[in-house]
């Protein structure tokens, strides 16, 4: 059956369809106004006009956009009087450390939205007050115009049944309902509360979104593409949408790590970068994931991917302050206008314009027309002139500004992390990945840059090769010393089925499905969790504390706080590879004048489809393909791998 992926960036949506065995790849300008249109453009042009029957994998930014511009459903909350405020009241961390008046976003539910009713549960599930019924029969009359409906009573993870009651207290509203006991049915108050809220927030806008690619498209199947680096069926992700919030990226992350490990490297560092944002990940050997993630500073406490992002892409603006210094994004020309090169009315200088100036991006190399650079020309000037610059010297500015702030995050992944960007590859890949990927190794010291076979839409490609996942957890709070001591066999079991039955409504035979069961643990009085394999838990957390923290206490109590399930299937197009390069070597199709810096240098032009897998190409050097081009600079040496992957040795 045919494949198709698509994913959605801020300035291009990139599609692949499998077919037959051989893969096709596109890219069409995003429509922000209307994101689904330009997916359903790129789906109607790889088919052309074929009636194959065909699988969507999505990944969306549509929840993500709706949390950044906080343009979600109106939700109100319902919890434990007294807890109203949760939300808002939230943790005592500073992120503003030095700032005399700190400043945050207002929480997705104002005050007046947030209600309370009498009625508790203790700390395992115990009922301590029953449900205020009158204050229940009335609460529908309260809620108002609400949208959607976040419940989040206080312990729901020992125990939904306040929970239910109160969801069938408001069934006859008619609208999305969101309990904290589905979503996250863990312990922490304000994360759990918060994360339900977002899920609330954004399951509406999700639903239509994907309701109607779903019966546009006329795809048999649709899975979505989930934060947790798995996908997921469409059912799951329109209720719920918060494990869509990294979509995108994490597909990005799925395929960065299988064109890895076939050219036989373990340990990666990610790079995408895109249009409007860079995205990177560390990766020794597998994804990394993380709970303690946010995003529009709102706490999303699901298993993610650890992925760092910064406000810098191909169409990231650059601007002066009123010091005098240059500055350059987050702000983004995004797809329309984009870039002043694109001809599409844009008129501030961006990235993209700086590497088209320095002809590290050549004007004829773009699918969609040839770039126009002349029409950089006054704007760069203007904005060199307020430097005190060339209009050359002004874009190498942009680019070493760009650089910097990728430079940036690229080192909190690994070095403020305790890892070494010398033991790791960078795998780059996004439209303007190659022509920053050598600038940020040789800064790092990361000594190999792998460039895959069409990086422009390796996210996509990504979505086709990531397994089908489901995480299911469910806090316990329990106190041992011994594992004989801990019985939560009959609670794993249930958290196992569950997920079984959950794979099983995405159409995965359970003969496929891979379990792994794990535990967050902890020494008693201690507020943070490792997480470790439930076998052996108790050594393994040890082990943990020791590598971590440099000491552990064998013999103390630990508390086995939350049990986790990890359910994995791999994908009918694991095999599949991106590329596959001729067998005789090609030749440089010509030559092109590049700034280095400032000075003119003749580059060799390779096109990308005509690299064999053995040859070698050295820098000064531009690799021109449909989804990207890659700058080789000089003293840089390459080679074609079997896959065609390009392996540049920068140290």
């Amino acid at each position: 059956m045919t494949m198709i992926a698509v994913d959605t960036g801020g300035t291009f949506t990139d599609v692949v369809c499998l077919r037959d065995g051989s893969l096709r790849t596109l890219k069409v300008p995003s429509t922000p106004d209307d994101p689904a249109q330009a997916v359903l453009t790129g789906i109607a042009e790889v088919l052309n006009t074929s009636a194959d029957r065909f699988v969507l994998v999505h990944g969306s930014t549509v929840a993500t956009n709706t949390l950044l511009e906080r343009k979600g459903a109106v939700v109100a909350l319902v919890t434990n009087a007294g807890f109203e405020d949760v939300l808002e009241i939230g943790r005592q961390n500073r992120p503003q450390l030095y700032a005399l008046v700190g400043h945050r976003p207002p929480p997705l539910v104002p005050r007046e939205r947030r209600h309370g009713i009498r009625g508790r549960l203790g700390p395992v599930g115990e009922e301590l007050e029953p449900l205020d019924t009158k204050a229940l029969a009335s609460l529908a009359e309260r809620l108002g115009d609400a949208e959607s409906i976040a419940i989040c009573m206080l312990h729901s993870y020992a125990n939904p049944a306040h929970e239910l009651e109160v969801a069938r207290g408001l069934e006859r509203l008619g609208v999305p309902v969101s309990l904290s006991s589905e979503i996250l049915p863990e312990f922490r108050e304000y994360e759990r509360t918060a994360t339900t809220v977002v899920n609330a927030y954004v399951a509406p806008v999700t639903d239509r979104y994907l309701g109607r690619l779903a019966a546009e498209s006329k795809a048999e199947r649709v899975r979505i593409m989930a934060s947790s680096g798995g996908v997921m069926a469409l059912s799951r992700a329109r209720r719920d949408a918060v494990h869509t919030v990294l979509s995108g990226p994490a597909g990005g992350v799925s395929g960065a790590l299988a064109v890895a490990r076939a050219a036989g490297f373990r340990d990666i560092l990610t790079f995408d970068m895109g249009g409007t944002s860079t995205d990177v990940s560390l990766c020794p050997g597998r994804p990394l994931h993380t709970r303690e993630f946010r995003i529009a500073d709102v706490p999303v406490a699901i298993p993610v991917l650890d992925i760092h992002t910064v406000g810098a892409g191909g169409g990231s603006i650059a601007r002066i302050d009123v010091g005098g210094a240059l500055h350059v994004g987050p702000e983004s020309a995004g797809a329309r206008p984009g870039p002043i090169c694109y001809g599409r009315g844009g008129t501030a200088v961006t990235v993209t314009d700086a590497n088209v100036w320095l002809g590290r991006l050549p004007v004829d190399v773009w699918p969609h027309g040839r770039l126009d650079r002349e029409s950089i020309a006054r704007p760069l000037a203007s904005l060199a002139r307020a430097m005190g610059a060339t209009p050359e010297e002004a874009a190498e500015g942009i680019i070493s500004i760009v650089n910097t702030a990728m430079e940036g995050a690229l080192r909190v992944i690994s070095v403020e992390r305790g890892h070494d960007p010398r033991d790791f590859t960078l795998v780059c890949f996004g439209g303007a990945a190659g022509l920053h990927a050598v600038a940020l190794a040789s800064r790092l010291g990361i000594p190999r840059v792998l460039v895959p076979p069409a990086p422009g839409v390796l996210s996509a490609y990504g979505m086709l090769v990531a397994p089908v996942r489901k995480d299911v957890s469910r806090t316990v709070l329990r106190r041992t010393r011994t594992e004989a001591e801990l019985e939560v066999e009959g609670t794993f079991a249930e958290l196992e089925a569950h997920a079984r039955a959950a794979m099983d409504e995405e159409g995965v035979a359970d003969a496929d499905v891979t379990v792994t069961r794990r535990i967050d643990a902890r020494y008693e009085g201690q507020s943070y969790e490792l997480t470790v394999p439930a076998a052996n838990w108790v050594a393994a957390f040890h082990a943990a504390h020791e590598g971590q923290f440099g000491f552990s206490s064998p013999g103390a109590v630990l508390e086995a706080v939350s049990l986790r399930v990890e359910a994995l299937a791999p994908p009918a197009s694991a095999e599949t590879r991106l590329g596959r390069p001729p067998l005789q070597p090609g030749r440089p199709a010509g030559t092109d004048v590049v700034l280095v810096p400032g000075r003119p240098t003749r580059a060799a032009r390779w096109i990308r489809d005509a690299l064999a897998g053995g040859q070698r190409i050295e820098g000064p050097s531009l690799v021109a393909e449909y989804s990207s081009t890659l700058w080789i600079p000089p003293g840089v040496r390459g080679s074609v791998l079997d896959d065609g992957s390009i392996l540049l040795e920068t140290a």
